[in-house]
């Protein structure tokens, strides 16, 4: 786990997305695979479905698609950050086939012209919400901060401010204090009679990527206008429910339902465990990605 507080924090360049990609020297152009076709895209995508951390919700809902489809010709791999983002600047600076699995709020789809596969099957689902998970005893161990914490929701255009900031090297925390100094009126509705408090300390938690980096540092400025010591924690999604079941962390902003994080909730808040305060974002989506330039529609015609 890497830990940051009010000194800083790190940011390690993610982005939301596996890759499927080829890497032969055979592969073939963007051009080439529009003028042959579905199945020569899947020969210059090299048959290789390169992913992320293992075990993670996205990581299952891509497997969900591949049996769902059967793309059982696809390999799904695990992956270094770095390489991903590597493999998808390559790919679109050369207009080559590549296919992420991506989602909204993100980005990428403000960097670049990028579109959703067709999903039929609903092998992703419908659009999903961001929720909110708190710790059991925070209601009552720190009111306030409960308060601003449940009360705290925004858009995918919000979450797009912060995140384009990240992207163009602002420290999340500065990130997040700028927004929070611009959108005066928004963090009113969340504080609104709201007392201050002297230093008490909040814990929380985050995922790795860069919408989750943004929810979570501008929540820590709108606490520490009110007074409170925050640190912020990045972990891996089953370690930071873990986390926050057991009261090593107050809250994190990063549970996206009903289905990407859906054997999670299942553990920790059906049991009791965690608290859902609700969606703090509606209408994300996830599934296949691929760039505008190549000419496939649906997940179907990544078939054999």
């Amino acid at each position: 786990m890497k830990k940051y507080g009010k000194k800083g924090w790190m940011i390690s360049g993610l982005i939301m997305a596996f890759i499927v990609a080829g890497c032969g020297e055979d592969a073939e152009s963007g051009e080439e695979a529009e003028e042959d076709g579905s199945a020569d895209y899947n020969e210059a995508l090299g048959y290789n479905i390169v992913g992320i951390d293992a075990g993670s919700g996205t990581m299952a809902a891509a497997e969900d698609a591949i049996n769902d489809y059967d793309l059982d010709h696809f390999d799904l791999q695990s992956s270094s950050d770095a390489a991903m983002v590597q493999e998808l600047d390559s790919a679109i600076e050369n207009e080559e086939p590549i296919v992420v699995v991506g989602w909204t709020p993100h980005w990428k789809f403000n960097t670049y012209d990028l579109k959703f596969l067709d999903d039929p099957q609903e092998a992703f689902g419908d659009t999903e919400d961001i929720h909110t998970i708190a710790y059991p005893g925070l209601e009552e161990e720190h009111p306030e901060a409960f308060e601003v914490i449940d009360n705290f929701y925004w858009d995918e255009d919000d979450m797009g401010e912060v995140m384009e900031m990240l992207e163009d090297g602002v420290e999340p925390e500065e990130a997040g204090r700028t927004w929070v100094d611009d959108n005066e009126d928004q963090v009113s509705e969340w504080t609104e009679g709201v007392e201050e408090v002297d230093g008490e300390t909040i814990e929380l938690g985050t995922g790795a990527w860069e919408s989750e980096f943004a929810a979570t540092a501008v929540v820590q400025a709108v606490l520490e206008d009110i007074g409170y010591d925050v640190n912020s924690t990045t972990m891996e999604t089953a370690i930071l429910w873990e986390a926050v079941a057991d009261g090593e962390a107050h809250a994190h902003f990063t549970a996206w339902l009903p289905y990407t994080n859906d054997s999670q909730y299942e553990e920790f808040a059906e049991e009791d465990d965690v608290v859902d305060l609700g969606p703090n974002l509606e209408d994300a989506r996830i599934g296949f990605v691929v760039p505008e330039y190549m000419d496939i529609d649906s997940i179907e015609d990544l078939q054999e």
